[in-house]
């Protein structure tokens, strides 16, 4: 029989949860999380946010800002100046003594730029005093000191008309549309405070920045108009602290990310490829003269996609997927192989999520002597390890009771001559000659990489070791296009979405079948972002799957290229626009395969996405109810391409696993 249902959430008060369905690995204990995290130049002190997550649902936690001893994690100071504000942005001054971060109050719709002095001897690490510098009218992120300490730099867009980034809900389409954009400009507050002075131009969007080693000025990637949009054909340009005046040093044909100035100040470095979302980067190392000229590669034949640069000491230091590691290396000489310094099989950051903050993965001290970062991985919560590069431990043991023992696999198949990778997670303990169902779960991007990750409480995707306490495996392929296996293996979908890197998981789900206790009959698949468009994708193209779940997918590139807000991304992956290209477009629409759809399908969508938008799960939706298929849509009130709201987080985390046991495990 078929069943069709489109259910839209008019109101908070609409939403029916059973929070008794959302159960973490240890209901008792509470998920303590590290974010901003930063280490201060002597290497003998770190500070990050530390929020509690109780569960699904509950809202957006906040925390303090909490100063750790880097030896033994010893808390020596808690900072929370503003019993409403959220904290981000952390940043330590030159000379180690003083600290500065952001404290955001979004009901007041205002940051402040918070100082905390840590001169206090009689107590080591405690905070002496905490003054607020300056106060902005908007967002703000990417807080840094000057070379010498004496004020702070950080991006800002005054007036805000929505959160930055076209992951955050659009605004309101009304009115005459796109005539006054958001623009984030570079602005400097002085460390005695005082009033904000904004630096770049009004009609630019800055994205990311680096000092000058003089203090002069600043290295940014930079782009006019639509800051959601523009992030991929931006310039490499450098910013006068004095006039404000921009210059273009670079325009690659590439995206980029990390600008990082040599320590002579003579060159640039950054990492540039083949990204899909800003933030989400991956990539060769690119160096050009800060006065300009061609970049040039400096790792073209690396095995793996670079994902954050620091100089210190005259040595470059990189972190780097590996395949199925994250690492640390560091370059003698950028025109030389890197050195491995430290790799394991994890996710690792540092917990940037404000404006312009690219996460740096691991943060050095000034003499290269120390390190810290926040590991986690699928049965491990996230923890900080910190200490000498090469010996990274945990100091920080706040999550030790939530601890799951899970069956994790690395797994290796080959796919047209591709080595593909991908992560099998399962219960830990099963029982013999069982075979289990498995939801397969394909990344968003399509330029990323799925790593071991344990999940927060309060993501709308359903966590790895919930999957496993449901009783399903669930695989985690990295088909061609993702991140790990150098530039040409990420580039290998370009005009091929749907082909190559459907081949790739399917022949994945082969090899899982043939090794591991997996039930053929009952295999789901589902997604999020280019993860939806691919499960859209392949309900229409096999019936391989029993039961899909298709989050803010794309249907109809034809009509998604006129719908959403980002369509300067899709150049690169197909080639032209729709207007020169169409047939393109129109050959990797699952909506032209839509007769062959069959599987039952649950589709969610925010209602105000800007990458993704709502029509898209519309079509979707509508084609399949045309088709006699079983198909719900859910429309999520004033959310984006991110679910954030909790009560729409404890929906989904109910919603999708009620979907898949429905279909694969009666």
């Amino acid at each position: 029989m078929k069943k069709s249902t489109l259910i839209l959430f008019l109101s908070v008060s609409s939403l029916l949860i059973t929070s008794g369905n959302i159960a973490s690995a240890n209901a008792a204990a509470t998920l303590h999380e590290y974010k901003s995290l930063d280490l201060a130049p002597d290497g003998k002190r770190l500070a990050s946010v530390e929020p509690m997550i109780a569960g699904a649902g509950d809202a957006t936690p906040r925390g303090p800002v909490v100063v750790r001893s880097v030896t033994d994690g010893q808390v020596l100071s808690r900072l929370d100046p503003c019993a409403r504000c959220r904290y981000s942005g952390i940043t330590w001054a030159p000379d180690s003594t003083h600290l500065a971060f952001l404290a955001t109050d979004e009901r007041a719709g205002s940051v402040q730029v918070e100082l905390a002095s840590l001169m206090d001897r009689a107590v080591p690490g405690k905070a002496k005093s905490v003054i607020a510098l300056t106060t902005i009218h908007g967002l703000a992120g990417a807080l840094r000191w000057s070379p010498d300490g004496s004020k702070l730099a950080l991006l800002v867009t005054i007036a805000a008309k929505k959160k930055a980034g076209a992951l955050e809900a659009g605004a309101p389409q009304v009115g005459e549309i796109g005539t006054t954009p958001d623009e984030q400009r570079l602005a400097i507050v002085p460390r005695a405070g005082g009033a904000l002075k904004l630096i770049s131009p009004p009609d630019t969007y800055v994205y990311e920045y680096d000092w000058l080693p003089d203090g002069g000025g600043f290295v940014a990637t930079a782009a006019k108009g639509d800051g959601d949009n523009n992030w991929w054909v931006a310039n490499l340009a450098a910013i006068d602290l004095a006039s404000g005046n921009i210059r273009t040093i670079a325009h690659p044909d590439v995206q980029i990310s990390m600008p990082r100035v040599a320590p002579d100040g003579k060159s640039v470095v950054f990492i540039g490829g083949l990204m899909s979302d800003f933030g989400f980067v991956g990539g060769d190392i690119y160096e050009v003269p800060l006065d300009g000229g061609p970049p040039v590669s400096q790792t073209p034949e690396f095995r793996g996609s670079f994902t954050s640069l620091a100089w210190r000491k005259g040595h470059l230091y990189a972190t780097a997927i590996v395949v199925d590691r994250t690492a640390l290396l560091r370059f003698d000489a950028t025109d030389q192989p890197p050195q491995e310094i430290w790799s394991a099989p994890v996710s690792a950051g540092t917990g940037r999520d404000g404006a312009g903050e690219v996460d740096p993965i691991v943060v050095l001290s000034a003499d290269a002597e120390r390190a810290v970062t926040v590991t986690e991985d699928f049965g491990n919560a996230p923890a900080i390890i910190a200490g000498p590069p090469g010996a990274m431990r945990s100091i920080a043991r706040d999550n030790d009771a939530l601890h799951v023992g899970l069956d994790v696999k690395s797994v290796v198949w080959k796919s047209d001559g591709f080595d593909v990778q991908g992560w099998l997670v399962g219960p830990g303990e099963r029982s013999a000659g069982k075979r289990y169902p498995m939801i397969v779960q394909v990344h968003g991007g399509p330029s990323s990489a799925d790593l071991p990750h344990f999940g927060r409480d309060d993501d709308f995707e359903t966590p790895p070791r919930e999957w496993a306490r449901r009783g399903y495996y669930i695989f985690f392929p990295n088909p061609r296009g993702s991140y790990g296996q150098g530039e040409k293996f990420t580039k290998a979908n370009i005009r091929d979405f749907g082909g190559g890197d459907l081949r790739d998981i399917l022949s994945g789900v082969d090899a899982v079948v043939r090794d591991y206790p997996v039930d053929d009959a009952r295999l789901g698949i589902y997604g999020h972002s280019y993860g939806g468009f691919m499960t859209m994708w392949a309900v229409t193209h096999t019936q391989r799957f029993k039961a899909a779940v298709a989050g803010a997918g794309i249907a109809n590139w034809l009509s998604y290229y006129g719908e959403n807000g980002i369509d300067q991304w899709m150049i690169p992956f197909f080639g032209a626009s729709v207007y020169d290209d169409p047939a393109a477009y129109r050959a990797a629409s699952p909506i032209e395969s839509i007769k062959q759809a069959h599987t039952p399908t649950l589709i969610y969508v925010g209602e105000r996405d800007v990458e993704c938008p709502a029509p898209q799960s519309f079509e979707f939706w509508h084609a399949l109810n045309a088709m006699g298929v079983t198909t719900k849509l859910v429309v999520y009130p004033g959310e984006g391409h991110w679910i954030h709201q909790p009560a729409h987080v404890n929906d989904l985390r109910r919603r999708v696993p009620d979907w898949f046991d429905h279909y694969l495990t009666r």
